[in-house]
Formats: structure tokens, sequence, C-alpha cells
């Protein structure tokens, strides 16, 4: 992660990615304020501290989809869909992989992702899991428009 100090000497960081955020924003308010469940969607620019590589920047743009509050059996089926018609509606070849183990440890079962092949090492546009929170995906922009070239 890009860590630095602000003029202020305060703490500051880049956000890598953006699922932690809607965790830490359901937990602190939008669980005692808002009906559940809650669908959120957003596009925020993101940033990894690491050397920069085909499809994988220092910084990048993520939209994703997140449905919390919910513990319906048929919210994982509502999400995958949604993924689905997603990368349909930008004529990509993918595949969807419905059993994969994600990286992050906020993630309580086994994730989803969906791959590119053509685009070799970085293949993974998607990908996304259960949490303590809700369900969620996210696509990384840039490796979409490296998949739709």
């Amino acid at each position: 992660m890009w860590t630095f100090k602000d003029k202020g000497d305060r703490n500051v960081c880049l956000i890598p990615e953006v699922t932690g955020l809607i965790q830490e924003c359901y937990r602190n308010e939008w669980a005692k304020t808002l009906p559940k469940p809650i669908k959120v969607f957003y596009v925020s620019r993101c940033y990894r501290y690491e050397r920069p590589q085909a499809g994988r920047y220092r910084e990048f743009t993520q939209f994703g989809i997140e449905l919390l509050g919910s513990n319906s059996p048929s919210d994982r089926e509502e999400i995958v869909q949604l993924l689905d018609k997603c990368l349909k509606a930008f004529n990509i070849d993918f595949e969807m992989n419905l059993s994969v183990k994600r990286g992050l440890s906020y993630y309580v079962e086994d994730g989803f992702e969906a791959v590119c092949n053509k685009l070799g090492a970085q293949k993974q546009i998607a990908g996304g899991g259960k949490y303590a929170e809700g369900i969620g995906w996210a696509i990384g922009i840039d490796r979409l428009i490296l998949a739709k070239k």
C-alpha cells in the first residue's frame, strides 16, 4: 500500500481496494441507519505499491457492487448473475470460476472470479465473494478495457 504523512503530519493511505471501506461504513453507520438489504455500487481509483506489469498498474479504476445486511441463500446467485450480465454486456469472452480461494482475509467462503485467458498472467477481470457483512464483486476497469481490445 502507499502510505505517507500529509502536510498536517497525519497518516494517509491510498486505498488498494474498496470492499474493506464498504464493510467499515456498513458496520459503523449504514447497519444502524438504513433499511436492509443495502445495495451499493461504486467507482473508485485504487493504488498498489508494486512493480507495474501489463494489465497490473500502480493506479487503476475499480467498479464494484455490494449487497449488505442480508443472509438470503439467493444472494450469491443474484450477485454472480449480475456480474455475468455486466460482463456479457461488454461482449467479452470470459470464463466464470465459482469456487476460488480469494487472497483477502475478510472472505468467509470460497469466492468467484471471471477470467479472460487472452490476457495471460493478469487474466482476472473481476472477482468477489461473501464476507460477514454481505457479498459483492469488483471489476478492474483497466483490465476490462484490455479484454475488450
